[in-house]
């Protein structure tokens, strides 16, 4: 009596083949969310990352540049890792060039 019960409930569990489709139809969503999530948030910053890494690598002297505290100045000295930023006239600042978020159109600061 026990042995033909537990061979009828192994049966189907063997014979299966729908198993692995509806295993791979429960996944589909999370697939999506993750490819939409990707070209949604992922990409769009990866591309900013570029542009901004492309605008420190071609600043030049007397670039005029806003950095991420706000300040407004004109770049006067080039380092590798560093950038010189005159604020106004005598007052000069060291600072990342990581810092400077954004190169202003030439005869903005007067």
């Amino acid at each position: 009596m026990f042995i033909s019960s537990a061979f009828a409930q192994t049966a189907p569990a063997a014979a299966s083949g729908g198993d692995m489709q509806s295993t791979l139809m429960s996944m589909l969503p999370l697939l999506l969310m993750f490819a939409v999530l990707y070209f949604v948030m992922i990409r769009p910053q990866m591309k900013k990352q570029k542009e901004h890494r492309a605008m420190i690598d071609a600043l030049t002297k007397g670039d005029e540049v806003v950095t991420a505290g706000g300040f407004v100045g004109k770049v006067s000295k080039l380092g590798d890792a560093y950038v010189g930023i005159e604020l106004a006239t005598g007052v000069e600042v060291q600072m990342q060039r990581s810092a400077v978020i954004q190169v202003l159109p030439k005869g903005t600061m007067k």
